[in-house]
């Protein structure tokens, strides 16, 4: 299993990232823990990305990942604008970084994305052990000379803590982008809980063929979740202890 202490690099990965306001505002915050401010709106963030090639890390190899999550207020990235988030979900193809997630407190589980691109169309698929659940479709650009540069910060659970990471992050999105439609497709499946209102308002995205990233190397301990926070139904379906 690779350390979790260790850092780690992704260059060139293809990515979709965007958020929206929720069907169902009052269970979106449900999933953030006491002590933590959901945006007034619950605002949802997803980013469904796919590495090619294992030379594109540092060592994952190649594997697809999606993950979601409740925007928050008062736990802003560096810049002091970008606000961070709460991690509610995180599926990804390669057990490696699996566990990798798992040991640095990423509510992590096996699944796959998939992006395809027919035309100027892009179409994102997220299977959870095995269950599609999630589909988009975005109307993309060329590649533009405009980056987007800065830092993601999100927050997660580890042995019963609250623990902050920074991602240091650079992406040329497209010139054009235009979300067209996002589909929840299993009602009985717990992301369910995030889908999108409609009609869909977007709050902001990207997408991005070359976007690179780092997981930083320590993670920031904020203090003891409130006790009345309770592991995930997703954590407790894996087998795993919270956070290992």
């Amino acid at each position: 299993m690779l350390d979790p202490a260790v850092p780690h690099l992704v260059v060139n990965s293809r990515t979709l990232y965007f958020s929206w306001l929720p069907a169902d505002p009052d269970a979106v915050a449900a999933l953030v823990p006491e002590g933590l401010r959901p945006h007034p709106d619950r605002e949802v963030f997803m980013n469904q990305y796919v590495v090619d090639d294992e030379s594109q890390t540092s060592g994952f190899g190649p594997y697809s990942l999606t993950y979601l999550g409740v925007t928050l207020v008062g736990m802003d990235a560096p810049d002091g604008v970008t606000p961070g988030g709460w991690w509610t979900h995180y599926v990804t193809s390669s057990e490696r970084v699996r566990g990798y997630a798992l040991a640095r407190g990423a509510p992590a589980v096996p699944g796959r994305t998939s992006i395809t691109e027919r035309g100027g169309t892009i179409v994102t698929g997220t299977d959870i052990e095995g269950v599609p659940v999630i589909r988009a479709q975005v109307r993309v650009g060329d590649t533009g000379h405009a980056m987007h540069n800065g830092h993601h910060r999100y927050l997660t659970e580890l042995h019963g803590q609250l623990v902050s990471s920074i991602y240091p992050v650079v992406a040329e999105p497209s010139t054009a982008f235009e979300i067209e439609s996002v589909e929840f497709l299993d009602p009985d499946h717990p992301v369910y809980a995030l889908r999108p209102e409609n009609p869909l308002t977007i709050a902001w995205g990207y997408y991005s063929p070359r976007s690179s990233f780092a997981y930083p190397g320590g993670l920031t301990v904020l203090g003891e979740l409130e006790p009345s926070y309770q592991v995930p139904d997703r954590r407790a379906r894996s087998g795993l202890p919270s956070g290992s």
